[in-house]
């Protein structure tokens, strides 16, 4: 049967990441999902538990460096490669994962596609899907050569695996001597959040320049709270200084691909639709009905958000009682 690898984040804490169970369900479709961690001793038993909870069928560990960034865990990747001959390795799109999948393809001349949207097969291979022109095409490419190193587009699978026994086996890692950055020093700043992490999130509420200031950007965090979603702002908000950078969502932001987008004042820019328009339901709220949003919103509404949304909010919170 083909393998699948599948490089999982670990988290200082021990925890996976939480694009760990949407990789494991979109490499199935391209082979047998066999799990890869590179981490701390000290983390790494309660990483593997966690890997078979998500699926994998078997869970193959390096103990790394955390110091060290990035080479130990292509050299650990290396090692799986060697191990199982994959027909695909897989990685979150997420900066530590995209780094060192990259340097995995360059290091063994392989072919690389980078923020796919879904994986498959065919009788010739594995097929990768890409969303593409801002979302409004998807487009399948396959190697023709070796196996596919990818990465995946966080909360653009939604599928969950059935748990399976866990199965560890250590591997051989040989290091390979590569220069690497290493940290010296940091310092962990605490933000406690309620809401969902915006990368890889199942719903978002995102904000643009219709809202108007940062006192009143605070009605898409309401509705946010509401619907225990991430929250999300367009580039126009953040430039505005509306939300926090890491809110950003579009081509130079944050790529989403969420069960549920709500746009409100946001009026559907290129730029911040090619972040966005995978998401599987989006509404817009927009007083513009001539906004590009409406041209991919699957439902919207063309009226003054600060009417709507509180009845929105009202709606929902009694609902919910």
């Amino acid at each position: 049967m083909s393998v699948a690898l599948v490089l999982l984040e670990v988290l200082p804490s021990g925890a996976l990441a939480a694009s760990s169970a949407g990789l494991l369900a979109a490499a199935v479709e391209a082979g047998e999902p066999v799990a890869v961690l590179a981490a701390p001793a000290d983390v790494l038993d309660r990483a593997a538990e966690q890997a078979a909870g998500f699926g994998a069928v078997r869970v193959l560990t390096a103990e790394v460096d955390p110091a060290v960034l990035t080479g130990p865990v292509v050299d650990a990747l290396a090692a799986a490669v060697a191990a199982e001959s994959p027909d695909l390795v897989l990685a979150s799109n997420a900066i530590e994962s995209r780094d060192a999948a990259a340097r995995l393809a360059v290091r063994l001349r392989l072919p690389l596609a980078t923020d796919v949207v879904g994986v498959g097969g065919d009788d010739l291979g594995v097929v990768a899907h890409h969303a593409a022109f801002g979302g409004a095409f998807t487009v399948d490419g396959a190697p023709t050569f070796g196996p596919l190193v990818a990465t995946l587009r966080p909360g653009a699978v939604d599928a969950r695996l059935e748990a399976q026994p866990l199965a560890v086996r250590g591997l051989q890692v040989t290091a390979s001597g590569a220069p690497s950055a290493r940290v010296e020093d940091f310092s962990e700043t605490v933000a406690p959040s309620t809401r969902p992490e915006l990368r890889g999130a199942g719903a978002v509420v995102a904000g643009g320049r219709g809202l108007g200031s940062k006192e009143d950007f605070a009605l898409v965090e309401h509705l946010a709270d509401v619907l225990g979603a991430a929250v999300g702002a367009s580039r126009a908000a953040v430039d505005a200084g509306y939300a926090p950078a890491s809110t950003q969502v579009g081509q130079t932001g944050v790529s989403v691909s969420p069960r549920l987008y709500v746009a409100l004042g946001i009026s559907g820019a290129i730029q911040h639709r090619a972040g966005m328009q995978t998401a599987g339901v989006i509404v817009a709220v927009d007083k513009n009905p001539d906004a590009p949003i409406f041209d991919i919103a699957d439902f919207g509404i063309v009226g003054d958000l600060f009417t709507v949304v509180p009845q929105l909010i009202s709606a929902l919170e009694a609902h919910k009682k």
